[in-house]
């Protein structure tokens, strides 16, 4: 299902259950902090089954991503995914890259029902990706389980984090995908939550310029590409259209989509329950809407006060509100979240400045910022 096509008050186009926070690795942008042990208070087998009948309640064909820590770690991911699956739920998993996702393992997954899995690759070589994620070999192992995964017929998702460390590696870590055959390149810049506070991010003007690089790498790279908490990356897309003029087969410019609703955003249109049945509306922002152990995922979704909140472009503050942009983009509500502590707030990585703007601005200075188109 194409975001463009999907009713977001409805549904999510992204279900996340993050089945625990226990990992082996120690990785230095971890969102959830992760731990060597598992929680006492998980979601059981039981209660995630239930958690699936409850996404399926979503509709035909409802994106659900089994992340962690390493989902792994847990025994029953097979099961859950069978079941998921039986329910017509389309089950893709983000395990870790360690030594726990075996050949076996893999084509247990893949015959279970899984339709794609996602790895994590944030440096182009073992030297610069071991380091970023704390273990060394697992560039190695990441690399081999990508390998075993297209043995097995299973398409596989490559994650990279955007921070001060890793942008110089894009370039290498775009044809490394080509070379692996990897189908689509889900490119994070960074939310500073978790073990991720560490991280120094880029600049927001350098976040635009890093956009506009990737709009290009998109028109010919032989995999998909998105965004993940940099929704002005459509911003930049149909700015540059602009300004070459382009049009659609149909005739149409860039400024005839400008006021159509596609952004998916934290609460619109993306929706994560925690590990203890808590659901955020991203997990880059914990901000609990009520959990899955008192009421059913799609009520809160759909009901809850704070999802309905960040569904509603007009409610946005700042600088965001004001933009031309905002139903296109919106903003991460995550990043403006972790800096200010209110979700409607301005996201604090675009650069824009909507013409005749006077108001706040998320930064101390707006020295380099680019104003208006």
């Amino acid at each position: 299902m194409r975001p463009g096509t999907l009713d977001t008050a409805e549904r999510p186009l992204v279900l996340i259950w993050e089945l625990t926070q226990a990992c082996g690795l120690a990785c230095d942008h971890c969102r959830a902090d992760a731990q060597p042990n598992r929680h006492p208070d998980e979601l059981s087998t039981a209660e995630g089954k239930r958690l699936l009948e409850n996404a399926a309640e979503f509709g035909d064909g409802q994106l659900v991503v089994l992340s962690g820590g390493d989902p792994l770690v847990r025994d029953d991911v097979e099961e859950l995914i069978a079941y998921g699956d039986d329910l017509g739920l389309r089950m893709t998993i983000t395990p870790s890259g360690t030594r726990s996702l075996t050949p076996d393992r893999i084509r247990a997954l893949a015959d279970a029902g899984l339709k794609r899995m996602a790895v994590s690759i944030d440096g182009a070589s073992s030297e610069t990706h071991d380091a970023f994620r704390g273990e060394i070999g697992s560039f190695e192992e990441t690399i081999r389980a990508v390998e075993d995964a297209r043995a097995v017929g299973l398409p596989v998702q490559v994650n990279t984090t955007v921070c001060r460390q890793t942008v110089g590696e894009l370039p290498a870590i775009r044809d490394l995908l080509s070379e692996i055959g990897a189908v689509m390149w889900s490119v994070f810049f960074l939310v500073p939550i978790g073990r991720g506070t560490i991280l120094e991010p880029i600049d927001p003007d350098e976040a635009d310029a890093v956009m506009a690089w990737l709009d290009e790498v998109r028109k010919s790279a032989p995999f998909g590409l998105k965004t993940t908490e940099a929704p002005q990356y459509r911003r930049v897309s149909i700015q540059r259209q602009r300004q070459r003029g382009d049009q659609s087969s149909d005739g149409k410019t860039a400024d005839s989509g400008l006021h159509r609703r596609t952004g998916i955003v934290a609460g619109d249109g993306f929706a994560f329950v925690s590990h203890t049945g808590e659901v955020f509306p991203s997990g880059f922002l914990p901000k609990s809407a009520g959990t899955v152990r008192d009421r059913p995922a799609h009520e809160i979704y759909r009901e809850s006060p704070l999802f309905e909140s960040l569904r509603d472009r007009d409610q946005l503050k700042g600088k965001c509100g004001a933009c031309p942009y905002r139903t296109i983009c919106g903003g991460s509500r995550s990043r403006a979240y972790t800096h200010t502590g209110d979700p409607l707030e301005s996201d604090p990585l675009c650069p824009f400045v909507p013409d005749g703007y006077d108001g706040p601005l998320p930064w101390d200075s707006s020295d380099g910022v680019s104003v208006g188109d």
